[in-house]
């Protein structure tokens, strides 16, 4: 930030109108201060070397350099918070996962029409994004819509102190994450440690719809165990990670010693949609003792709350530590309610899942 604690935003868009809409709008804020808005990449670099900006918000489609090239370019050279605010239909959304995985802190969805006003609409969502992603910590690694805050009550009830007990030791062990901000980055750092031997994996990352079947279909290629976005009563299974569709709940569920998932939908749990929360506490009921919980790096406290309930169902729980996220919202939150039993940096959190194996092995013996 500059001396006066103003936040220093450049816009990178060929659009005149986004540009002139969207620095209205950041600059109507106290907290931010517009200090460039430019057609391409190429001015914005000049821009850039005469003042650095704290956050770059940054179009993906135009002249003379994209923005995932220019993107990557900045994180090589000089990390910096970038909000990717562009046209991204459903076939564009494996370039939205290129964004995020080559090191954006969040994406805001433009629409192909009626965009003056989309921008004029999400000015809040804008504003809160930008204001987050300058607190990101990019360097650890080479959106908040204001709603109601609801609990997990309000897709299923807690659990009774008197219904919290281990379960049969026999039962398949399984994981359960949960990340937001910088946890694109993070899961691929996770899952891509793990061998084809793994315990069932279920994962929660905040994001939009039409994003979580292309990010999973990425880190299935890259990854030696299968990951999936999770469709509606998929088994978990070693060997396997299902990542919550974006847009929807993802709850664990038991029938005898298999595991298997319900998705669905339900209201915004801790304004998010899939909730970390949601997931958690259904793992404390279903998994209990067999279970791990891990939070990594996000804004905010979802999953705070599921993790002390996994906690104190008997499972196992980590966190991601400070100096590995980005940003060290969720973990933090966790680790003050109590929910977490150990922290661990993110390259220490693939060990740590197959420990639950190890454990499986040793008492299945």
């Amino acid at each position: 930030m500059n001396e006066k604690g103003r936040i220093k935003v450049i816009v990178v868009d060929d659009s005149a109108v986004v540009r002139q809409v969207v620095t209205s709008m950041l600059d109507a804020d106290p907290e931010i201060e517009v200090i460039a808005a430019v057609a391409d990449p190429i001015l914005a670099i000049s821009r850039m070397n005469a003042r650095w900006p704290d956050v770059v918000v940054l179009d993906v489609e135009m002249p003379r350099m994209d923005g995932i090239t220019f993107l990557k370019k900045i994180m090589a050279e000089r990390p910096t918070p970038v909000v990717i605010c562009s046209t991204l239909a459903e076939a564009g959304a494996k370039t939205s996962i290129e964004a995020l995985s080559a090191g954006a802190v969040a994406i805001i969805t433009k629409p192909k029409v009626g965009l003056k006003q989309f921008l004029v609409d999400a000015s809040e969502d804008l504003v809160s994004t930008v204001k987050a992603a300058a607190k990101a910590n990019v360097r650890r690694l080479q959106s908040v819509p204001v709603t109601e805050k609801n609990t997990a009550d309000v897709i299923m009830p807690g659990l009774e102190k008197t219904a919290i007990s281990a379960m049969a030791q026999t039962t398949e062990r399984v994981v359960a994450l949960g990340t937001s901000t910088g946890g694109t980055q993070a899961l691929e750092v996770v899952l891509r440690s793990l061998p084809r031997v793994t315990p069932g994996i279920v994962v929660v990352q905040h994001m939009p719809e039409k994003f979580t079947a292309e990010f999973a279909n990425r880190l299935n290629s890259i990854c030696q165990i299968e990951v999936r976005e999770a469709q509606n009563n998929d088994r978990v299974v070693p060997g396997r990670a299902l990542i919550a569709p974006g847009g929807k709940h993802m709850l664990l569920r038991r029938t005898g010693a298999q595991y298997y998932v319900e998705v669905m939908d339900g209201p915004l749990v801790n304004r998010h949609r899939p909730s970390v929360d949601v997931l958690f506490r259904s793992v404390a009921k279903c998994a209990g003792a067999n279970a791990l919980g891990v939070i990594m790096t996000g804004m905010g406290d979802d999953g705070a709350a599921g993790l002390l309930e996994m906690r104190q169902a008997g499972a196992r729980t980590v966190a991601q530590d400070e100096d590995s996220c980005v940003v060290y919202g969720m973990p933090k939150e966790a680790v003050k309610r109590g929910g977490v039993e150990k922290t661990v940096t993110l390259t220490a959190i693939g060990r740590e899942i197959m420990q639950q194996l190890a454990i499986h092995s040793a008492t299945a013996r």
